[in-house]
């Protein structure tokens, strides 16, 4: 049944596909009432900003675009006062409020799950410091350190010159890790004088909380600009709640970057769709573009890993500017909004060279110098377009390459080389013992995406409507592109638009292409799936209420007239609202109703006896996971932490983690002794790991890094040897010479186990004099 309807639109006559030519036009002024509604409105009073210059580019293809008068129609409605009429401001009065109240439905809705999960207003301040499991525990922490500061000013110098977070060096928190949101909230905080009736920590959850609200505002607009309909932003904002499962998991995992980051995202995404708008006026672009440049900053500020979900929006960037979709002026706008963000990050940031060294800086420095000296990109032939762009895609990702390599070079840079070995090693590009490729190898999260994901988002109604829209706009793009390329020369190309059988928004396509690209960046690493399925719920509502894919539809079946597309525009919707309140309102109020509490007895026995127990400046070593509570809920130092992206660290940590290999007593005391650790916590669920299978259990890849054979049965490759020594951490419990030499337990409950390093005796000077 495709196929025949995907025969019927490729054989259409031109007649026929441009018969609802008006009703595209109506589409395109209620789009415009939108924006002007938003902008206009709010920025009447502004003085328009210079026009920027036009492009002295020597491309004539980069021009065709610009040529507004004769290649671009303006829309022909206007009213005669100049103004909007009452329906237009009803809907978008109508629209705003559901849009709102979607998104603080949704904030209510995650953070009463998290209540009710962990009942976390009636259990103690150490159990909910607790429940900041891993790196959202240290994280966190950073906030309750400047709220304990004597001033904001003494705070930042705090995290200046931090020497509690990797003991026996001093670092700079604010330039190696993402935490400015922390450092806000906590200024923040002190100066509302809010904390005779908010606590700290709820101030902080609130905060995080509410960026749903503004995630679920962004997909609702990003569906309401690309459909004409603010039913297609209600869906959008439906099916986020629904499928929270996978779309968000804020509730448990509060302080991760990703939840400080996506919803500015979703913004960006947002404002460039509405960038993308031809109708735009010059004063309007510019505001615009201020909205895509500070919602870029939020999401770089905010994530570590901002630079990878650039590099894969500068490439579809790159795609469409290839495929004749953008305007030159608008690839150039876009890229430096990406530039300008990520270098006002760098300068935030104490100059961290990750930033100068990542592969998006790179990419978008060499698009920019290639389309500026490669001449009559767009000129030619279908044949000779073709060839052209392959050269140009050949010559630019060579020279991102060698801009990179010489960058990283210059700077010394090896903080995101685990990264890079994770993708060499996760494709398949030769198998790898290296350990900190292995970590994230053997972490389900940095898996492939499970199949069981499409079965709820297909239980959802989301799958088949997402699927149906995807694949229709998606031939429609490869015909666009097609005739676009088939372009040759200026006269030609207006005659071409004129009569053109096939056609796609710029921003239509932008949307299409960042669900593609995402979508397979979600299925090839999981974590990443949170990048894609909020889009992908505006990209599915956009279907169901956009006039691409139904009037395809209608005109197979020879009713495209408006009576019968705005029916169906809203009817289905509609139809699609009412069982999905049917179908998953029971379950949702099932859901909410379900009370648990928080209960890890042990780590808050370990936590109170840390506190009480060993002095302020005692240093531990343990996993990164529980050094972070660790300093969150004590304050103590630590010798290796959860955020990986410094290679002095990552080689830390792996020296650390030999107190769950073979090793010696003597050598895992000098290594402990040499990062100036007084006490190693050791976790049996580490020491006696099941979760993973035989190879990815922590034991196993230490055992692999250090060459040796693993535990159990099973096979080793042939260069692996026996250890000669025990594995330390069920040697140690013996308490047998030379452990008990060493080490002193000095704690002990069901998964804990804590030992002190005992200091040896310093050998005789005149042993050592020569």
């Amino acid at each position: 049944m495709f196929s025949f309807c995907l025969h019927q639109i490729l054989t259409l006559p031109s007649e026929c596909l441009n018969r609802n030519r008006d009703s595209s036009d109506q589409a395109t002024f209620f789009q415009s009432s939108i924006v002007q509604f938003w902008t206009g409105s709010l920025f009447s009073t502004m003085t328009a900003p210079r026009q920027r210059k036009g492009s002295k580019g020597k491309d004539p293809g980069s021009n065709i675009q610009n040529l507004k008068p004769d290649c671009i129609a303006e829309p022909r409605q206007r009213f005669a006062t100049g103004g909007f009429s009452w329906w237009t401001i009803l809907c978008l009065m109508t629209g705003s409020i559901v849009g709102i109240s979607l998104g603080l439905l949704c904030c209510i809705y995650v953070s009463t799950l998290h209540e009710n999960d962990l009942w976390f207003s009636n259990i103690k301040e150490v159990e909910r410091e607790i429940s900041f499991r891993t790196e959202c525990g240290l994280y966190y922490s950073y906030y309750k350190q400047m709220l304990k500061a004597p001033s904001i000013q003494q705070g930042l110098y705090e995290l200046i010159h931090d020497n509690t977070t990797e003991s026996k060096r001093t670092i700079n928190i604010l330039q190696r890790m993402n935490i400015y949101q922390e450092v806000f909230l906590s200024i923040l905080y002190r100066i509302l004088h809010i904390q005779t009736y908010l606590e700290p920590i709820y101030f902080y959850i609130y905060t995080v909380f509410a960026l749903q609200t503004v995630y679920v505002i962004a997909l609702f607009i990003t569906s309401w600009l690309l459909s004409d309909s603010w039913l297609a932003g209600a869906l959008s904002g439906v099916w986020y709640i629904l499928n929270r499962v996978d779309t968000t998991r804020v509730e448990f995992t509060i302080s991760l970057r990703e939840n400080w980051s996506i919803p500015f995202f979703a913004l960006q995404v947002a404002a460039i769709t509405c960038y993308l708008r031809p109708q735009l006026k010059p004063i309007q672009q510019r505001v615009v573009l201020w909205l895509v440049f500070v919602s870029t900053f939020c999401f770089c500020l905010t994530w570590q890993f901002n630079q990878f979900v650039l590099l894969v929006q500068a490439l579809i960037i790159f795609t469409l500017d290839c495929l004749d979709f953008f305007t030159a002026e608008q690839v150039v706008s876009l890229y430096l909004m990406q530039v300008f963000s990520l270098l006002l990050v760098w300068l935030l940031q104490f100059c961290n060279s990750m930033i100068l060294g990542s592969l998006v800086l790179s990419f978008i420095v060499s698009a920019l110098f290639i389309k500026h000296f490669q001449t009559g990109l767009k000129t030619g032939g279908f044949v000779i377009r073709v060839g052209k762009l392959a050269l140009h895609t050949l010559l630019v990702l060579t020279l991102t390459f060698t801009i990179n390599y010489s960058a990283k070079t210059i700077l010394q840079l090896k903080s995101d080389e685990h990264i890079f070995k994770f993708i060499k090693a996760k494709f398949g590009f030769g198998a790898t013992r290296d350990f900190d490729a292995s970590l994230y190898l053997c972490e389900e999260a940095f898996g492939l995406l499970p199949l069981d994901t499409f079965e709820r988002l297909a239980g959802t109604v989301l799958l088949y409507p997402y699927l149906c829209t995807l694949s229709v706009l998606f031939i429609l793009l490869l015909l666009v592109a097609l005739s676009n390329l088939s372009t040759n020369g200026l006269g030609q190309a207006c005659r071409e638009r004129e009569d053109r059988t096939f056609s796609m928004r710029p921003d239509v396509a932008y949307n299409l292409l960042h669900t593609v690209f995402f979508g397979l960046l979600s299925f090839s690493t999981m974590r990443m799936k949170y990048l894609w399925t909020g889009h992908m719920c505006a990209f599915a509502a956009f279907g169901v209420c956009g006039k691409e894919v139904w009037s395809l539809y209608l005109r197979v079946l020879h009713c495209n007239t408006k009576t019968m597309m705005r029916l169906i525009r809203y009817s289905v919707p509609i139809v699609i609202l009412a069982f999905l309140y049917y179908k998953f309102w029971p379950r949702l109020m099932e859901e909410i109703s379900e009370l648990r509490e928080f209960y890890d007895p042990d780590t808050v026995e370990l936590m109170e006896w840390i506190r009480l127990k060993t002095p302020k400046r005692a240093v531990f070593a343990g996993s990164m996971q529980l050094l972070a509570g660790i300093k969150l809920c004590t304050g103590r130092v630590l010798t290796n932490h959860p955020h990986y992206e410094d290679q002095a660290l990552r080689e830390r940590t792996r020296q650390v983690y030999q107190i769950y290999a073979r090793q010696s007593a003597e050598e895992v005391h000098k290594v402990l002794s040499s990062v100036g650790a007084d006490y190693i916590v050791l976790e049996d669920s580490i020491c006696y790991e099941r979760r993973h299978s035989r190879g990815c259990r922590l034991r196993d890849l230490l055992d692999l890094a250090n060459g040796h054979i693993m535990d159990g049965p099973g096979e080793n490759e042939p260069d692996l040897i026996s250890a000669s020594h025990p594995r330390f951490c069920e040697a140690i419990k013996t308490d047998m010479p030379p452990y008990s030499t060493l080490f002193t337990r000095v704690f002990k409950n069901k998964t804990f186990n804590v030992y002190k390093l005992k200091k040896l005796k310093k050998k005789n000077k005149a042993e050592n004099s020569p």
